[in-house]
């Protein structure tokens, strides 16, 4: 039965959705109906289409008691918004429906697997918020809550284990038919670690043991994981709280990490061999990942930063955008990503320069727009390496959003500091490339309100929202010393015809 809360919360958003022009919106990034977007959960595919759930404010355009969003898509780039999935309507919920994930049964249903909270109080008068694991069934459309939640409590955690943070549950089905989950946890000193459950009907859970530990390394406590194989290898992804950058990695804080090792399903054991970030700019966070039903492992992640979403405009009434659903590989024992090839059927009005020597500032003919795919070829003129190469999109006379390139030290920055922000908020992300090459190719996606920066066909990632207004679309070139630049530019279109 549909509860009040849920059936409020329907309404409203239906309410205040049509009051939001499509202008106004990201055009293929999945942005919030209304109110306050966070994490991804749920990221499946169920009855031939996608399925997306977020973390969920409908009623403001900050974080507060969090429902489940939910939409759906054919193509990953063209979503269609379903009612609210998920509501915080029962006693082990009632503070949120935290982040999660979602199955499908053999029996036919979806299976959603998340993190309830409810508060108690402490016997000093203040407040924690207790959390546990809890199931919803349903159809792609309406979903129950088990009558036995929550599945996973106290009762399931290793000794020495925090059950205020115990959270974000990620499901996978074995060969034999049999589920498996992870799920985040800390020690009572705040140290992050993975656990996993198993479960032969997803319904009865039990611990099997501690996946990965922190030990101090990274951070603090640890969100969002999520565990696959991945070309021969096991990744697992995660997002620490407050961690320290390490060189050029790790700079965000809360950011993204990567894990890459082997796993030995017999004992459950992860070994790791690798580490590094997963993007490497400003806004990217709490990633999710499917194997799409053509064999490709795609992630898509909260394209927003901790330390900067709380400063926004309260007078759009939307606030949070998911970033470009991106393909996963491994190259040369490193994590890299590319943007999914549906992209390439929003492709239109190519425009190609080849061979472009220049220093200084350059502007090219039809070089411009805020809903674009550009690729460049970056290489010397000449004999000698310039300095610093730079391109500034979403640019006029006042504004600029530029990502830069310095070839002796090896660094490409993404910098947003005179976009308009009015805020000392975090403008700047810097990536360190590691390449032989002289040349450098950058692939630049932009979206109304983001870049996304794929360097070196995905060895590195830098993503950022920015807030300049959409009819700001100038893009030029900059060069200390002589350039030689390749471009090739598409415009991406709506031409997304649904059957």
């Amino acid at each position: 039965m549909t509860s009040q809360i849920l059936r409020d919360a329907r309404k409203y958003e239906e309410e205040m959705e049509r009051r939001i022009a499509k202008a106004v919106r990201p055009s293929f990034h999945l942005s919030a109906r209304v109110g306050w977007m966070n994490d991804p959960n749920g990221f499946s595919f169920y009855k031939g289409k996608y399925h997306l759930f977020y973390q969920y404010n409908p009623y403001d355009t900050h974080w507060s008691t969090m429902h489940w969003a939910h939409a759906v898509s054919e193509d990953l780039l063209h979503w269609e918004n379903l009612p609210v999935a998920l509501a915080p309507d029962m006693d082990y919920d009632k503070d949120g429906c935290f982040s999660g994930n979602a199955i499908s049964l053999l029996d036919g249903r979806q299976l959603l697997m998340y993190t309830g909270v409810a508060k108690e109080t402490l016997p000093d008068g203040s407040k924690r918020e207790v959390q546990t694991q809890c199931i919803a069934v349903g159809d792609g459309m309406e979903y129950e809550k088990y009558i036995q939640n929550p599945v996973l409590d106290e009762r399931h955690l290793p000794e020495n284990a925090s059950r205020y943070d115990f959270r974000d549950p990620k499901l996978w089905r074995e060969t034999d038919g049999s589920y498996r989950c992870v799920v985040a946890n800390c020690t009572q000193n705040k140290d992050g670690r993975i656990l996993l459950y198993s479960s032969q009907d997803g319904f009865s859970w039990k611990y099997e043991g501690i996946l990965a530990e922190n030990r101090g390394r990274f951070g603090m406590m640890w969100e969002c994981p999520d565990f696959f194989e991945l070309d021969g290898r096991q990744v697992l992804l995660t997002s620490p709280q407050d961690m320290m950058p390490q060189g050029f990695e790790y700079h965000n804080g809360n950011g993204t990490l990567c894990l890459i090792g082997m796993y030995d399903k017999q004992t459950g054991a992860f070994t790791e061999q690798s580490n590094q970030a997963v993007d490497y700019g400003i806004d990217f966070y709490a990633p999710q990942t499917i194997l799409t039903p053509d064999g490709r492992r795609v992630m898509i992640g909260w394209m927003q930063n901790w330390d900067t979403c709380t400063i926004h405009c309260d007078e759009r009434p939307w606030f949070g955008q998911m970033s470009l659903p991106r393909e996963l590989f491994i190259r040369n024992g490193r994590l890299c990503q590319r943007p999914i090839h549906e992209l390439e059927q929003m492709h239109d009005q190519k425009v190609e320069y080849k061979n472009v020597m220049f220093t200084d500032v350059l502007k090219l003919e039809g070089i411009q727009g805020r809903k674009i795919d550009m690729e460049l070829t970056i290489q010397p003129g000449d004999h000698t390496m310039y300095h610093k190469f730079a391109v500034r999109f979403a640019q006029n006379d006042t504004y600029q959003t530029s990502i830069s390139y310095r070839p002796h030290e090896s660094i490409v920055k993404v910098d947003r500091k005179h976009s308009g922000s009015r805020r000392a908020i975090i403008h700047q992300r810097r990536c360190l490339v590691k390449s032989t090459e002289k040349a450098i190719k950058l692939r630049i996606i932009l979206d109304q309100f983001s870049v996304e920066v794929f360097v070196n066909d995905g060895d590195y990632v830098l993503s950022a929202t920015f807030y300049t207004d959409p009819i700001v679309d100038g893009i030029s070139f900059f060069a200390d010393g002589l350039v030689c630049m390749n471009v090739v530019k598409y415009d991406l279109i709506d031409n997304y015809k649904k059957e």
